[in-house]
């Protein structure tokens, strides 16, 4: 094990980033369902751990969340204009070295130039400034990476999808050998499994790991699966799953496997939005997963995780606000290990 390493989601927490919408967001047309959505995150999230708020009037959203019944003792706040709310993909990637944690400031770029994201790539920078986050701060700009994107072992493995990686609008000058190395440098990575199938119709990211795949433990992965073979996404996934079965852990063994459902089709104005079970939040006592009002596949799916997480409480939130701009929990989450708030 590397002194210095990418914790896994599970690893001891301090604190979970919301980005709050706001009227200049994506979500104004709908910005009183989407904060509903977001207050009943930041619920879930106080009862159990520290919350940090990024938005350009956090005063105001401090109150409403006093006022729906949470326990704010644990609410920090830092005002930062934004773009937009995806935290996941704008937030700092940490890093746990001898000294302490280390933020690591990745460009985001909209997920390969589709929306603006010139405020939303100042936040972490600023967040460190302001004293909000402690730890190393590390300038990784160079290199366009959003938090979605990768999920780690804590123990030297990398999962991504070589649709995400290898997008030319994101690190388009270098190779997959390059990326790859790359990545192994700067994670201080043992390996990297790349993830060659699997998408959602409707999502912007070019296939997240988040929305497809995700470590539970060093040797689990929980992945969506489609049964319904005149689903559009059943070729895909198919495809994905067989692939998974291919991967080792690094002891060598093949990876115990939970299926998750495949959400129901959702549909606006005829266009299929990207509902995923996958998108769940791994936090220190409790997973906090997505529900779409789908009673048989929200049930089927919490039970999955209980298995995956058996010491964890599995807490449901209807997410199908957010799924409206194509993403879900975990897109609206970033998680930072334990000493990056005082």
């Amino acid at each position: 094990m590397n002194m210095s390493y990418l914790p896994a989601e599970w690893h001891k927490q301090s604190l979970i980033q919301l980005t709050w919408p706001h009227k200049d967001t994506d979500w104004a047309y709908m910005l009183d369902e989407v904060n509903d959505c977001f207050l009943k995150i930041a619920y879930e999230v106080l009862k159990r751990q520290s919350l940090l708020i990024v938005a350009p009037d956090p005063d105001s959203i401090r109150d409403s969340i006093d006022n729906y019944g949470a326990d704010i003792q644990k609410l920090v706040t830092s005002k930062i204009n934004t773009n937009d709310t995806w935290a996941r993909d704008h937030g700092a990637i940490t890093m746990i070295d001898t000294e302490g944690p280390s933020l690591l400031d990745f460009t985001f770029n909209g997920w390969g130039l589709k929306f603006a994201s010139d405020k939303d790539n100042q936040i972490t920078r600023r967040a460190v400034e302001a004293g909000i986050l402690t730890g190393r701060y590390v300038n990784r700009l160079g290199f366009v990476l959003e938090g979605g994107s990768i999920e780690s072992d804590g123990m030297g493995t990398l999962l991504t999808t070589s649709e995400c990686l290898l997008s030319p609008n994101r690190n388009g000058q270098l190779n997959k050998v390059e990326i790859e190395e790359y990545l192994r440098s700067a994670f201080h990575l043992e390996r990297v499994l790349w993830l060659d199938y699997g998408y959602l119709a409707g999502d912007d990211t070019d296939s997240h790991i988040d929305t497809l795949v995700r470590l539970c433990s060093p040797d689990t992965i929980a992945y969506v699966q489609c049964r319904d073979v005149n689903d559009e996404h059943y070729e895909e996934l198919y495809r994905m799953e067989e692939q998974l079965k291919t991967f080792r852990t690094l002891a060598g063994e093949p990876y115990k496997l939970l299926a998750l459902p495949m959400a129901d089709k959702i549909e606006v104005e005829g266009e299929r939005l990207p509902a995923t079970y996958a998108n769940f939040l791994i936090m220190n006592d409790a997973v906090l997963y997505p529900t779409y009002n789908q009673p048989e596949n929200d049930i089927r799916a919490k039970e999955v995780l209980q298995e995956a997480f058996p010491g964890h409480e599995i807490v449901g939130i209807d997410c199908r606000a957010l799924i409206k701009q194509h993403g879900s929990l975990h897109c609206v989450t970033m998680q930072y290990p334990i000493g990056v708030i005082r």
